[in-house]
């Protein structure tokens, strides 16, 4: 089954992340692929790294995609990103295979939207959940569970800059 989590609201990532801690709770295998991440100090990271039967495997760089001007290395980790998905469902290996920020990545063309619906269309048992803003029309309809994360009212738009172990 695929499960997508999107919206401009936060907690798409912290709730796909919580189904990897039920999964572990349950003895199951976990994979974590993150789009456009490559920081292995927010405090979920920490966390999750010493926890077994998980694998975690971040693509990107330490700085922010620059949405109208990416750079070459930004397709190159998206195309290694891509890559890595591929290997993970066809691997067998994982009950539950989160792929964060891929919405992000096709919306700001660093993966084409037929990259994605592959991975959507793979055989496998494994459930997979796909986060991030901006998800499209196209896999909204694949998918087997769709939540919208919408923002309502956020302390960002107040000048609260973010805080170790609430938002990082």
């Amino acid at each position: 089954m695929i499960q997508i989590y999107t919206g401009n609201g936060k907690g798409k990532t912290t709730a796909a992340l919580g189904l990897i801690i039920r999964a572990l709770g349950q003895d199951k295998n976990a994979c974590l692929i993150q789009f456009m991440k490559k920081n292995f100090e927010y405090g979920e990271i920490k966390f999750l790294s010493k926890q077994d039967g998980l694998d975690i495997f971040q693509f990107g760089t330490a700085q922010l995609v620059n949405p109208e001007n990416p750079s070459k290395i930004d397709f190159d980790e998206a195309e290694k990103a891509y890559d890595k998905c591929m290997k993970v469902i066809t691997s067998k290996k994982y009950d539950v295979i989160v792929i964060d920020e891929i919405n992000v990545a096709v919306k700001w063309k660093l993966l084409s939207l037929e990259k994605q619906i592959e991975l959507m269309e793979m055989d496998t048992d494994a459930e997979i959940i796909m986060t991030g803003r901006y998800a499209k029309n196209e896999v909204l309809h694949r998918a087997s569970l769709v939540t919208e994360m919408k923002e309502i009212k956020h302390y960002f738009v107040l000048g609260v800059e973010a805080r170790k172990g609430i938002e990082f």
